[in-house]
């Protein structure tokens, strides 16, 4: 399977927030998020794991009890049930990956 970005829909989730659905298949599934400076990623939990990668900008990261700065080129692991949400402190871009599929993101 291949997924040319220019194909894909982005859906816009609303005060400054769109998703890009890529790559799914199996237990995995990628997904882009776009973010305009100031928006943001309310934390929340799922049953699902989670790695993230900067594409572009620099966010404030809420990981658990944690917080800090994370830029481009920085990566993350969210564990099943854990609380985490994001800040844009600039326009920015995170690549997610997640185990297994978000099936409420394909409903």
């Amino acid at each position: 399977m291949y997924v040319k970005i220019a194909d894909v829909e982005e859906s816009d989730l609303g005060e400054g927030v769109s998703r890009k659905i890529l790559a799914s298949g199996g237990d995995m599934m990628t997904v882009q998020f776009t973010f305009e400076k100031g928006a943001v990623g309310t934390p929340h939990t799922h049953v699902h794991e989670q790695v993230g990668y900067v594409l572009q900008g620099r966010f404030e990261l809420t990981l658990g009890d944690e917080k800090t700065i994370i830029e481009a080129g920085d990566t993350y692991y969210v564990p099943s049930n854990t609380v985490h949400g994001v800040v844009a402190l600039e326009d920015g871009v995170l690549l997610d990956v997640f185990t297994p599929q978000r099936q409420d993101f394909l409903e």
